[in-house]
């Protein structure tokens, strides 16, 4: 009995390096597309590849990746990606700046927020939404809801996703400022510290979101 064990579990390990090893390079090969995909919606009109010209920022001791774009050899704008905290774990996003540091577009990434609630994360803060901040500059004045003394609408539900939404786009602005400073190649103000306002004491509703 125990050769027996010993042989199936010898033999799953093997099985399962194999399955790992065939498809790390179509993984690796979506996720690479799904970025590409990602820069050009959230900063249209480029005609260089900033995923290739990518450059890292650190921002309050962590680093995230700026891919700037330019056309013609003019910076136009970048991505940045940052991410931040929310219920349910990471929130990741990409948000696209033009070259002043206003907010193109952003894509939600990844996340693990409750689904139909922290999740409407992915359309909540577009262009026509109910927390719209398409075309805000995070250097003029950093984002925040309205019930933190902000002028964004959160998320019906799901105060502290939309906190940690838009901590990571000023999170993500602070990269493009301190990036592009650095470079000078646009006169965006750094933020020096970008901080997570501190979570509402109130208990959370039936669906276990504050």
């Amino acid at each position: 009995m125990l050769l027996v064990l010993t042989g199936v579990t010898v033999v799953s390990v093997a099985l399962l390096a194999w399955v790992n090893e065939i498809t790390k390079e179509p993984i690796a090969a979506a996720n690479a597309k799904t970025l590409s995909d990602a820069v050009s919606a959230v900063v249209p009109g480029f005609d260089n590849d900033p995923i290739a010209d990518k450059k890292m920022q650190e921002v309050n001791g962590v680093e995230y990746a700026v891919y700037p774009a330019t056309k013609g050899g003019e910076f136009i704008g970048a991505a940045v990606e940052a991410s931040a905290m929310g219920f349910g774990g990471e929130l990741k996003v990409l948000v696209g700046f033009d070259a002043q540091g206003n907010i193109l577009d952003y894509s939600l990434l990844s996340h693990a927020e409750t689904p139909g609630l922290g999740s409407k994360a992915v359309d909540w803060f577009k262009k026509g939404g109910k927390g719209d901040i398409i075309g805000k500059n995070p250097g003029a004045s950093p984002l925040t809801v309205s019930k933190d003394g902000g002028e964004i609408d959160a998320i019906t539900a799901s105060t502290i996703t939309s906190r940690a939404f838009l901590n990571a786009v000023n999170v993500a602005y602070a990269a493009f400022a301190g990036q592009n400073k650095a470079d000078g190649a646009t006169g965006a103000t750094a933020q020096k510290d970008v901080e997570q306002p501190a979570e509402e004491s109130a208990p959370a509703d039936s669906t276990g979101v504050k």
